[in-house]
């Protein structure tokens, strides 16, 4: 696999860091996951349990080795510090100083060990006004802009279903860490990322900043191509209560369209663009999409070339057959399921482990003190 031999030390807890670990243990590398003593990784106790485990940690610590260690005792954080001797790759997700607090930041590991490659995940960054501030995925995509984008039928923003931040972050920190790795290979030297939330989500907004930095106001959301503004990138109810969705706007589709259903007087608005000129033609599809059901409209629209897709839950996507197909639904031994893995490669592919760790399991394998976990 593509990552065998690297050593990753994982501090971070929660979602970016982990999951930007639980890629790199998929492609082979050895994740030694660092547990404060007690609990353990928080989210060994979020949401549901299936088993031992939560279904949370399930999905995010796969495939990863436990050491549990009080860093604020100096046994245990000089225990860390030979660990990161033979490490490739550090993660922390902590507050900005704490690591320094702790003596396990940047200059201390880098001064011991060159070649390691230090990743900071936080909230806000390592500088500017707000690098205190405490903050998860809600309150990130709330100051970066984006709650302001996902306004419901009554015009009030919405809760983000989808930890975008954390995501971001997550991919463009694993993004950094092998751009690190690969830069290693000349210079023999490591380097230090810090990865903000913040940034990451404001860098996925290229397609909605527009007005934002052209006319230098925020956008008008139902008047946006991907916010509503546009009929052929839009959510329609059927008849049964469920939903489905129109997801190109080339005029190509737009046309297929029209022409099935009769109407092809509509194809002027939208050669428009998207926006409010665009109201009658929504009104026709909801109306149109109304009369019959999802599975329907399935039926309906199978062998014509236009970008429909029916609204799936979440259980229904995962039991899709492309989701099979993609092996994006692993099951393990007992049964219980595992998100799969979605960087697949041709040659040496990444392979789920898909074993968990008791807090503290590895300790003799790695600090040569399997009672660390009692400091």
């Amino acid at each position: 696999m593509k990552l065998e031999g690297l050593r990753v030390i994982d501090l971070s807890q929660f979602l970016p860091g982990p999951q930007l670990t639980l890629m790199m243990a998929d492609q082979g590398a050895e994740v030694i996951k660092i547990e404060p003593p007690g609990e353990g990784e928080p989210g060994r106790h979020i949401g549901v349990r299936d088993g031992e485990h939560t279904v949370f940690f399930r999905n995010t610590q796969r495939g990863k080795r436990s050491v549990c260690l009080n860093l604020k005792n100096p046994e245990d954080r000089e225990s860390l510090l030979r660990l990161c001797d033979t490490a490739d790759v550090f993660v922390e997700a902590f507050r900005p100083g704490v690591v320094k607090r702790l003596g396990v930041d940047y200059d201390t590991l880098a001064a011991r060990n060159p070649r390691i490659v230090y990743c900071s995940i936080s909230a806000f960054g390592q500088t500017g006004p707000y690098r205190d501030l405490p903050a998860h995925d809600l309150a990130i995509e709330s100051v970066a802009g984006v709650v302001s984008l996902n306004l419901g039928n009554d015009g009030e923003p919405v809760m983000p279903h989808v930890p975008a931040a954390d995501m971001a972050a997550s991919m463009l920190a694993l993004s950094g860490v092998l751009m690190a790795l690969y830069r290693r290979e000349k210079t023999g030297l490591g380097d230090y990322l810090d990865i903000a939330m913040f940034d990451s989500i404001l860098a996925w907004t290229p397609n909605i900043t527009g007005q934002v930095f052209a006319n230098k106001r925020p956008p008008i959301v139902k008047h946006e191509r991907s916010l509503g503004g546009s009929a052929f990138y839009n959510i329609y109810r059927t008849r049964d209560g469920k939903h489905v969705v129109l997801g190109a706007q080339e005029i190509k589709f737009v046309r297929n369209l029209l022409q099935a259903l009769g109407r092809a007087e509509f194809v002027e608005l939208c050669e428009r663009g998207p926006g409010p000129h665009q109201a009658p033609l929504i009104a026709f599809l909801r109306e149109t999409f109304a009369a019959r059901t999802r599975a329907e409209w399935i039926e309906w629209f199978a062998g014509k070339d236009v970008s429909f897709a029916p609204v799936h839950d979440l259980r229904e996507a995962f039991d899709d057959p492309q989701a099979e197909a993609r092996q994006m639904r692993l099951l393990d031994a007992e049964g219980r399921e595992h998100i799969g893995i979605p960087i697949k490669f041709a040659r040496e592919p990444g392979v789920a482990r898909l074993t968990l760790p008791a807090l503290g399991e590895h300790n003799a394998d790695y600090v040569g003190s399997p009672g660390a976990a009692s400091h």
